[in-house]
C-alpha cells in the first residue's frame, strides 16, 4: 500500500522506501509563477481534491543548462513545467515528531534542483530526521532588481524559500516533522541563500537552526549594483529597464541573456561596469532593497537579526579549484594576475600575497590564486558568521572538508561541491561520480552525516564550538581531527578587509 497524508490543501499519495521509509514528491508549495503571478511574490497553491499522486519528482525552474565541463561534473535536472515551486519529503515515521532538515540547491542562484537524485533523502529518513527538498525561482525570475524606485519587491528566490518554510510550519507534522524543530541547509547558493534568510525579518521563527556549506552571509548586492546588471540585461534583451519590458520576454530569450550576461562579467569583471557582482561574478544575488532584506546579511547578524540560532558552517579545503582547474581560467594565471587579483578583493599590495607564498611555499600561480580565492569566497565567510552568531546567544560550530577527488589527476583537491554527496551518504549515487572517483571513502560520509543528524537532532554535530582562543574547526579526511585555529595567520591577515 502506497502511503496517503494530508496536507492543508489536501491528500497525497507517497511512495514507500528502504528500511520504512517513504518518500512524497512535487506537492506544490505554492502557485505557479505564471501570468499575473510572474515576478510577483509566491501565492499559496490552490487546494484539489482527491489523492494527488506525490509518486515522482516535478518540473524544475527554468535553467540554462551547465557550460562544459561544469555539465559533467555538476549534476543537473531539467524538466519544463509551470508548476515548479515544488518540494519533496522524506520521513520514517509519519506518526512521529522528529527533527525536520529544508535543504536549499547550489547553483550560482542560476542553476539547481531540489530533485537531483543525489538529493535523496532516504539517508536522512533512516537516521531518523525528516527531510525537505524544494525549488525555486533562479536567475533573472528569481534576484532580477532595477535598484532604488524599483516599486516590484526584489528577492523573489528568497520569498519562495520562505513560503516553502512556511509550508514546512503549517504541514510538516502530517509528515511525523516537528515544526519546532526545523534546521534549513544549503551548499554554495543555497548556503548563502541560508545567510540572507538568517537576517530576514520574514523568515524569522520558521527554522530553528541553520548548516551553511561553502557558503555564509556575505554574498548580496546593493540596489545601485542590481541595478547596473538589471539594466544591462535590458539592453541584451533590447526592452526598457522595467519589470513589466522584461517579463513580456519568453522565457527562453531570457536564459539565452543570463548566459551572456555571466560571460560578459566574467570576461570583463570591473566594478564600474557591475558594481559588487563585479568580484563574486554571480550577476543574480540577493539583493540588500530596504525592505525584504533591508540589510547587508552579516551585519544584520552580527546586530542580532538570528540571535539564538544555532549555525553549523564551513568550507571544502580547495574550493576554488573547481573553477581554475576543471574550467580553467579564462587567461593564463600569472604572478601580476594574482597581485592585480588580491588587491581587487583588499589585501595590501605585495604584502597580501607574500604571506600565501610562505604559508604554501612552492605553490604555483594557479594555486596561489585558489587559495586566495577560496578564502575570499568561502572560508573567511564561514568564519565571520561563525564569530558573528556567537556573539548573540547561539553556538556555533566550524569545519572543513578535506578529502581530495581524484579527478582531474587529484589536482581538483577538496574542491567545491566535494562534500555534498558525503553529507548527504550517497556516495553511490551515479551523478557524482565524475567528481568522486572509484573508491570514495565511507566512513568520512558516516561522519559528516552524523553530525548533520546530530545538528538537527540536538543542535551539537560532536565537536567543540567555534570561538576565542581555541578557534576549533573540525576538519572531516581519511584521518579525522579538531584543529585549533587553522590557517591563523592567514586568517588575521584579512581583519578588517573580509
Amino acid at each position: 500500500m502506497r502511503p496517503v497524508l494530508t496536507t492543508r490543501h489536501g491528500r497525497v499519495r507517497g511512495t514507500t522506501g528502504p528500511a520504512g521509509t517513504a518518500s512524497f514528491k512535487n506537492i506544490p508549495y505554492a502557485a505557479a509563477p505564471t501570468g499575473p503571478l510572474r515576478f510577483s511574490p509566491p501565492c499559496p497553491p490552490s487546494a484539489w481534491d482527491g489523492v494527488r499522486d506525490a509518486g515522482a519528482y516535478g518540473p524544475t525552474a527554468p535553467q540554462a543548462p551547465y557550460p562544459p565541463p561544469m555539465d559533467r561534473l555538476l549534476p543537473e535536472r531539467l524538466v519544463p513545467g509551470e508548476d515548479f515551486l515544488n518540494l519533496n519529503v522524506w520521513t520514517p515515521d509519519p506518526a512521529g515528531r522528529l527533527p525536520v532538515l529544508v535543504w536549499l540547491h547550489g547553483g550560482a542562484f542560476t542553476n539547481g534542483s531540489g530533485s537531483l537524485t543525489g538529493y535523496d533523502g532516504t539517508a536522512f529518513a533512516r537516521d531518523g530526521v525528516v527531510l525537505v527538498t524544494l525549488d525555486h525561482r533562479l536567475g533573472v525570475e528569481g534576484f532580477l532588481h532595477f535598484g532604488p524606485g524599483d516599486p516590484a519587491p526584489a528577492n523573489l528566490g528568497l520569498l519562495d524559500q520562505i513560503a516553502a518554510l512556511a509550508w514546512v510550519h503549517d504541514n510538516i507534522a502530517s509528515f511525523g516533522g516537528d515544526p519546532d524543530r526545523v534546521t534549513v541547509f544549503g551548499q554554495s547558493a543555497g548556503a548563502m541563500s541560508v545567510g540572507a534568510l538568517l537576517a530576514m525579518p520574514a523568515a524569522k521563527g520558521l527554522f530553528h537552526r541553520a548548516a551553511l556549506q561553502s557558503g555564509a552571509a556575505h554574498h548580496a548586492l546593493s540596489p545601485a549594483s542590481a541595478a547596473l546588471v538589471a539594466g544591462r540585461l535590458a539592453a541584451i534583451l533590447e526592452v526598457a529597464p522595467t519589470r513589466p519590458a522584461v517579463a513580456a520576454v519568453p522565457v527562453e530569450r531570457l536564459l539565452a541573456a543570463q548566459v551572456r550576461l555571466r560571460g560578459e562579467i566574467s570576461a570583463r569583471p570591473d566594478p564600474a561596469l557591475w558594481g559588487e557582482a563585479a568580484l563574486n561574478l554571480m550577476p543574480f544575488e540577493p539583493v540588500v532593497d530596504q525592505d525584504t532584506l533591508p540589510h547587508a546579511p552579516l551585519d544584520a547578524i552580527a546586530a542580532g537579526a538570528a540571535a539564538g540560532v544555532d549555525v553549523l558552517v564551513g568550507c571544502t579545503g580547495d574550493e576554488f579549484r573547481l573553477f581554475t582547474v576543471a574550467s580553467g581560467p579564462s587567461r593564463p594565471v600569472t604572478d601580476d594576475l594574482v597581485e592585480r587579483t588580491a588587491s581587487a578583493y583588499g589585501l595590501p599590495p605585495g604584502r597580501g600575497v607574500a604571506a600565501y607564498r610562505d604559508a604554501f611555499p612552492g605553490a604555483s600561480p594557479g594555486e596561489l590564486l585558489a587559495e586566495i580565492a577560496t578564502d575570499w569566497f568561502y572560508r573567511l565567510p564561514a568564519l565571520r558568521l561563525a564569530e558573528a552568531q556567537a556573539r548573540h546567544g547561539a553556538r556555533a560550530f566550524v569545519y572543513e572538508f578535506a578529502w581530495s577527488s581524484p579527478a582531474f589527476g587529484g589536482a581538483l583537491g577538496a574542491c567545491h561541491a566535494l562534500d555534498v554527496p558525503f553529507v548527504f551518504d550517497n556516495l553511490t549515487d551515479p551523478s557524482f561520480a565524475p567528481l568522486l572517483g572509484d573508491s570514495p571513502p565511507q566512513a568520512i560520509a558516516d561522519g559528516m552525516h552524523a553530525a548533520w543528524v546530530a545538528f538537527a537532532t540536538t543542535g551539537d554535530p560532536g565537536w567543540p564550538a567555534y570561538g576565542e582562543p581555541r578557534r576549533a574547526v573540525r576538519r572531516f579526511a581519511v584521518a579525522p581531527a579538531v584543529d585549533h585555529d587553522p590557517r591563523g595567520g592567514l586568517r588575521t591577515l584579512w581583519d578588517g578587509l573580509r
